[in-house]
């Protein structure tokens, strides 16, 4: 029999981002926890600031009863001269019978003592408690607190627990609170707790006391209010999705209001205006015309009829803010860009201080200018040592996902060259999955010395990804590295980059770099692996080279047809297992008998003395030797009893191989 089962914690404000980081995992959570009982069903899971709920619309009274079987010891080691031995009287204890009460069981090894019991399912409600403090306990939110006299602790206090079977309040108890039936309306609604009789009745009570339980449903109140706003004001609202999640999590009973700052602190880059509103009040930037107003939105969590004090509270509170911004920007101004404090300033231990990786970078960055045909070679070395010249700025000092960014202002407000300031705020990019590369060479190569100096010099300083943890971002500097070779068509190959810098790198294992970097390869290429595997076994190792080969590859690979192609070159690779194929291999064609091997013979020659602009033309005509090459399979004997006609015959396949593998290796490609 099934029935509704409600349960409720009642906490102090949580802090939005510990629980939105563990969010995710709160139904897992509870979801094993319910299996392990024997009594997973449906639920679903609310929260607001100050609730975590667990609504089962039906959930069972009661484990459904189960069999256990043990199974013990030899029957001939169990007893001896009829009388039981350790191991029987052991397996009884363990059991909790006596060892007359045991069987026997042949499994087909001959008998062993067995015992079964059944075992009659618990009430739901007397296993509810301990289950609700199994959950709670394996909530990881990082920080916790404890409170009043409690050894225990938890992200915030817990006020209020209510676990309610149908009508039934089951006994319970967490962090020192009995479980009730009562719950909390909003604070501006009422600071006495409401008793609520089952499950409809709460839903029905919240609501009517100033609280959205469902998330998605102050989501949807959140967005549509700022969708009549933009509707009257004639704005469009930057609805950042990360912020908006934050502000679900905050708010009981959501309201969108719009309010405004002095016009004078528009002259703040916008991205100052919009960190500072975002990260200390939890705004939202308005635009109207693609450009920044003195606008921002504020989603209270009051429940009032009169919200001009709040708009006005909200706007006397981001005026410091931006006032701060201000300062700090001028400040920054006046004193301009210079890397000489980053001398002070410690990068990595055993790689010295920041100033000494901005001349680490520019040595890599002019072997890449080189490298690259770069034609501003000579403003190169001086957008690396400024690029990270902002760190000492007041205003990164303040907001550090600003740094580049900053440094782009400042160095445009001071006349350099726009390659410089532009390769300044792109100079992390790409910085995440979906992010803009670079714009330029010239910012490409800025950008790829910073990633190419983590990689060389946390690997010499031993500071290498392990398993799921990668502090660095080494992982995600590889990524960025095989992005910017393919967005420009950059010659880019770690190996030799290393062997021209090494000396840069004291300690460095190059071998245990590149393999790093290749295994990244299986994860950023989203191709069959066998099909990577095959183009590495070329010998190609220039990222764009590589990323063209699988471009050209891989659609054949996954093409219906292929299967048939297989069978023929697998058959190539398999002939030539034995021919040395670092020497350089001929074709005497004096030697060649059958018609079929002239006709591959010829093809042959006909496909490699040509020239092809890309590698899809190219393995095109490779495979279009196929009819020549089955037909050889057909007619002709390799393993001829004249051992300079097996030689021969075995060169003609093997150049055949060889042509592919100029490509990729085709015996590593696997479907």
């Amino acid at each position: 029999m099934n029935k509704p089962l409600l349960i409720e914690i009642g906490v102090e404000e949580l802090p939005a981002i510990p629980f939105l980081k563990e969010l995710p995992n709160i139904e897992k959570k509870w979801s094993d926890i319910l299996e392990k009982n024997r009594l997973l069903c449906d639920f679903e899971f609310y929260y607001t600031p100050r609730r975590l709920v667990l609504w089962h619309k039906e959930f069972q009274l009661a484990q459904e009863d189960s069999v256990v079987e043990q199974f013990g010891a030899p029957v001939k080691i169990a007893f001896k001269d009829g009388e039981p031995t350790g191991a029987a009287l052991g397996f009884a204890k363990k059991c909790g019978v006596d060892v007359s009460e045991l069987d026997r069981i042949d499994q087909g090894k001959g008998e062993v003592l067995y015992f079964k019991k059944e075992v009659k399912g618990s009430a739901a409600k007397d296993l509810l408690n301990d289950m609700v403090n199994e959950f709670m306990k394996s909530l990881n939110f990082g920080k916790s607190m404890r409170w009043g006299d409690r050894s225990d602790s938890f992200i915030r206090p817990i006020r209020s627990l209510s676990i309610v079977l149908d009508h039934e309040v089951v006994e319970g108890e967490l962090f020192g609170v009995k479980s009730s039936n009562f719950s909390f309306a909003h604070r501006m609604v009422s600071y006495e707790p409401f008793s609520y009789s089952f499950a409809g009745d709460y839903f029905a009570k919240l609501d009517n006391n100033g609280v959205i339980l469902y998330p998605d449903e102050r989501k949807e109140r959140i967005l549509s209010q700022m969708k009549d706003i933009e509707t009257k004001h004639g704005v469009k609202i930057d609805i950042d999705e990360e912020l908006l999640e934050e502000v679900v999590a905050i708010t009981e009973y959501p309201t969108a209001l719009i309010g405004k700052f002095d016009l004078e602190f528009l002259e703040l880059p916008e991205e100052v205006i919009v960190t500072s509103m975002k990260e200390h009040q939890r705004y939202f930037a308005v635009y109207k015309d693609g450009v920044l107003t003195n606008n921002f939105i504020v989603v209270s969590n009051s429940k009032t009829e009169d919200f001009g004090f709040i708009i006005e509270g909200n706007e006397k509170v981001l005026r410091p803010r931006l006032a701060d911004g201000m300062f700090f920007y001028k400040n920054d101004i006046a004193n301009g860009l210079s890397n000489e404090g980053l001398k002070k300033l410690t990068f990595v231990e055993g790689l010295g201080s920041m100033y000494e990786k901005s001349q680490r970078e520019a040595k890599i960055a002019n072997h890449l200018a080189i490298l690259f045909d770069e034609e501003k070679k000579e403003l190169i070395e001086k957008a690396v040592m400024l690029s990270k010249a902002d760190l000492m700025s007041e205003m990164v000092f303040e907001f550090t996902e600003l740094q580049g960014l900053m440094g782009y202002y400042y160095a445009k407000l001071a006349g350099e060259d726009e390659a410089v300031y532009t390769a300044l705020k792109e100079q992390y990019l790409p910085d995440g999955e979906d992010s803009e590369l670079p714009s330029s060479t010239f910012s490409s190569i800025i950008a790829l010395s910073y990633k190419l100096d983590n990689l060389m010099g946390l690997f010499s300083v031993g500071k290498i990804p392990t398993g799921s943890k990668d502090p660095f971002g080494l992982r995600r500097a590889s990524a960025g590295i095989v992005k910017i070779a393919i967005e420009h068509k950059l010659p880019i190959d770690l190996s030799k980059i290393i062997d021209a810098l090494a000396s840069n790198y004291e300690g460095l294992d190059k071998k245990q770099l590149v393999e790093f970097f290749n295994d990244r390869l299986f994860k950023i290429f989203e191709v069959n692996p066998s099909v990577l595997k095959a183009v590495l076994g070329s010998g190609e190792t220039d990222i764009y080279e590589i990323s063209q080969k699988l471009c050209a590859l891989n659609p054949i690979v996954q093409s219906d047809s292929f299967k048939e192609y297989s069978s023929t070159f697998k058959r190539v690779a398999n002939i030539i297992k034995d021919v040395n194929l670092d020497v350089t291999l001929t074709i005497n064609e004096s030697l060649l008998e059958d018609d079929a091997e002239k006709e591959l013979v010829s093809k042959y020659n006909e496909v490699t003395s040509k020239s092809y602009v890309t590698y899809d033309e190219e393995l095109e005509a490779l495979f279009a030797m196929k009819p020549e090459l089955d037909t050889f399979f057909e007619k002709v004997f390799v393993n001829h009893e004249d051992e300079a006609i097996k030689a021969n015959r075995k060169n003609t396949i093997a150049l055949v191989y060889q042509a592919f593998k100029k490509i990729a290796d085709i015996k590593e490609i696997t479907i």
